[in-house]
């Protein structure tokens, strides 16, 4: 058995602002698909269509932060409780 005693807090925070960013991407894209299909069907464009396809940038920035913090912290988190309670045991096999 091992355990995992530690995780490294920058790696997990890059980690995670990783999958958030590609998490607000197909948000985004969601997002500005949406409002360009609303525009097309009432025939009117206004600064909702703009914003919309803002969010192709505004959401993926968003969600990368967001993932940052939340990876540094939940790091923090299990290296403090791994400290006191021990570590993860695995199992691993060669």
């Amino acid at each position: 058995m091992a355990k995992l005693k530690r995780i490294g807090i920058l790696f997990s925070a890059k980690l995670l602002a990783i999958y958030g960013a590609c998490l607000g991407l197909v948000a985004g894209i969601t997002y500005s698909f949406g409002g360009f299909v609303y525009e097309a069907l009432t025939d009117t464009l206004n600064s909702g269509t703009a914003l919309a396809f803002f969010a192709l940038i505004g959401m993926p920035a968003i969600f990368a932060c967001f993932g940052f913090v939340a990876g540094g912290f939940g790091a923090m988190a299990y290296n403090l409780t791994a400290k006191w309670f021990g570590g993860i045991e695995m199992d691993f096999e060669q």
